[in-house]
């Protein structure tokens, strides 16, 4: 059945019980992966850029698979690219809604770990750029040298923030009285929790449970709200960057705002950076599946918005730095600089043809 063809109450229906179920279940992974992080000692930051970023893309990832296979690649590469600005954005939404009056979002994040995290998705979308530019002969064993060195990049990126971790030549130099209260606050909370330790075996099964609701409603929700476009003549790039990316980004929503409800600020922040990172590692499985060069076939518009990704990405990694405390509108005023930079962007696309 060609969901396209159901009326639009019908569609709007299975939009919101989709959003519902990846809402619900960001919560339960937010949850699960804090303990998983902890357990097997990787930290927040570095289990919000494996574990956390990687399953809230599963849908992601669905969709770039039936696209490679149908050999609709536009789709695959706009799905790729299209929400990695929009997903950044996020922060925004976590910094308002999640923080409010408390500070800053990057004031409250203390790590180091999370800038280079945030350097890894700028390494990595540069070579996207760089990989565009390419013909599409360019491909071996269905494998493009560009496609293979994003991945190679993402693999050794984990593995140094992996070391970064503990040997990190860098410390605050002083804490403040927030500070020392959140991390009284966050190492009582790690207390109760050695304590009183949740089974291993059961976390694991709650974690890929919700991952499997995630990944089904998901692709709900994403071809629901393509339908809906499409029914009341929503142009294809606008949606895409817009309505379809903020839909495809309610995981990262979800599991952001219990991150920071749990003071986890560094899994909140890294569940957006390493999915940023993580996504164009799928180019490497579209042009496997389809046999084709994909990234040479991108439009203006996908690097466009790949661009405007790295800008936004550029202004958090000044705030993680710099950490400024004051707020403008319930938000840090990077978050701030980020909305704004963000819709000026959006309102460019306006100027570029396909």
């Amino acid at each position: 059945m060609d969901i396209s063809s159901l009326s639009f109450p019908l569609l709007a229906g299975i939009f919101i019980i989709a959003a519902v179920a990846i809402w619900f279940s960001g919560i339960k992974i937010s949850d699960t992966t804090d303990v998983l992080s902890k357990h097997f000692g990787l930290g927040e930051a570095l289990g919000g850029l494996i574990i956390l970023a990687i399953v809230t893309n599963l849908p992601e990832l669905v969709i770039v698979i039936t696209a490679a296979l149908k050999n609709n690649l536009g789709l695959a590469i706009g799905n790729i690219l299209g929400g990695i600005a929009l997903q950044t954005v996020v922060l925004v939404v976590l910094d308002v809604f999640g923080l409010g009056k408390k500070g800053p979002l990057t004031y409250r994040a203390i790590s180091l770990v999370l800038v280079l995290e945030a350097v890894l998705v700028l390494a990595i979308l540069s070579l996207v750029v760089m990989g565009h530019q390419l013909p599409t002969e360019v491909i071996f064993f269905h494998i493009t040298p560009v496609d293979l060195l994003i991945f190679i990049v993402w693999i050794a990126g984990v593995k140094i923030i992996s070391k970064a971790k503990n040997n990190l030549p860098w410390v605050v130099k002083k804490a403040d009285a927030d500070d020392q209260q959140e991390a009284s606050d966050k190492a009582s909370q790690d207390k109760d929790q050695q304590k009183n330790p949740p089974a291993i075996g059961k976390t694991i099964t709650v974690f890929l449970i919700s991952a499997v609701i995630t990944l089904i409603a998901g692709v709900a929700l994403e071809i629901s709200s393509d339908a809906m476009a499409k029914q009341i003549g929503m142009q294809g790039l606008l949606f895409g960057a817009t309505v379809l990316a903020a839909a495809t980004s309610l995981p990262e929503v979800a599991t952001g705002l219990t991150s920071v409800k749990m003071k986890d600020y560094d899994l909140a922040i890294s569940d957006i950076f390493g999915g940023n990172a993580f996504l164009p590692v799928l180019f490497l499985l579209a042009s496997l599946i389809s046999g084709k060069a994909v990234l040479p076939l991108a439009q203006k518009s996908d690097i466009y918005l790949t661009g405007l990704g790295m800008l936004l990405t550029t202004i958090y990694i000044y705030g993680l730095i710099f950490r400024p405390k004051k707020q403008i509108l319930r938000m840090g005023i990077d978050s701030l600089l980020v909305l704004i930079v963000y819709f000026l962007g959006i309102a460019g696309l306006v100027f570029i043809s396909k």
